[in-house]
């Protein structure tokens, strides 16, 4: 593998866009899936290798398919099932949004048949990259939840785990040298600092130091450096800004009777009722049609 080193003329597409995130973990090169691999691996904290990919792809003209989170779904080489993504703006309903996703993939594994039983669940990891606001309200830049008896502190000893990385505290290890670093802050670190040019430095330390960050980092200076790649990812974070800045100015005026009316409580249902129907997968054409046509 080619040394890799960033110089302050580099000007890299910022990894924390979901949809960059994605171009970057998902091609079909050896570093790009060696970096998945290497991502995965500092995360849940064991070695593990992936095998198959298979990602969410959305057609670009399709409004409500746009809403779709670019996540990575993969298997690796032990059976074992990962979905990870970056969440560029959390949602407050995060944490049900990420339990409900860790069921579905627990559960969409098959075990039917005369020869399998329940032993033969693989563990399955849901993992969230937080990149803005702080979300817990603690100290902690990696958390894993599993289910367990919250009273007695007795774990059930499920095979599904939600694990979360919040970049927003990665800023009590800015001043820790590189090699202090666990291989989760590492990447941390990388993913929250990379666009800043104050911290290239380290960031050049980080690649030397850490072969996965170094295999991510070739795929995405190879993409930034693609003018249509480039143009095509911009456009995509475009088409997704616009509309949820249009979403968002129907929630924030609400129902058309509630500011006719002048009544809190008819734009509180306004709100109420888009919240609903953004969780219920109706199509945002319909919302903006209801809530934010005729402005």
């Amino acid at each position: 593998m080619p040394t890799i080193y960033l110089s302050r003329d580099d000007d890299l597409i910022d990894i924390c866009r979901d949809n960059v995130f994605k171009a970057v973990f998902t091609r079909n090169t050896p570093a790009s899936k060696g970096a998945l691999s290497e991502l995965i691996s500092a995360l849940i904290k064991r070695k593990v290798f992936v095998a198959t990919i298979s990602v969410n792809e959305p057609p670009i003209d399709n409004l409500r398919d746009r809403q779709i989170r670019f996540d990575i779904n993969c298997r690796a080489e032990d059976g074992e099932l990962v979905n990870i993504e970056m969440s560029l703006n959390p949602t407050p309903f995060e944490p049900v949004r990420l339990e409900y996703y860790a069921g579905k993939l627990f559960i969409g594994q098959d075990i039917r048949g005369i020869n399998k039983s329940y032993d033969d669940l693989k563990y399955t990891y849901q993992i969230a990259i937080l990149a803005r606001e702080r979300f817990f309200d603690d100290e902690v830049i990696l958390h894993s939840f599993e289910y367990y008896d919250a009273e007695h502190g007795v774990s059930l000893k499920g095979r599904s785990r939600i694990i979360t990385m919040e970049l927003s505290k990665m800023e009590q290890v800015i001043e820790k040298p590189t090699g202090e670093m666990s291989a989760q802050e590492q990447w941390g670190f990388y993913f929250r600092y990379l666009t800043d040019m104050d911290k290239r430095w380290k960031i050049n330390e980080i690649i030397e130091s850490e072969e996965g960050i170094a295999m991510a980092s070739e795929v995405l200076i190879s993409i930034s450096r693609d003018e249509e790649e480039r143009a095509r990812l911009i456009s995509e974070e475009k088409y997704e800004l616009d509309t949820q800045s249009r979403l968002t100015f129907a929630w924030q005026e609400g129902k058309q009777e509630g500011r006719q009316e002048g009544k809190q409580e008819g734009k509180q249902e306004g709100r109420q009722e888009i919240f609903d129907l953004l969780r219920s997968g109706k199509s945002p054409e319909d919302i903006l049609r209801d809530y934010g046509g005729d402005r």
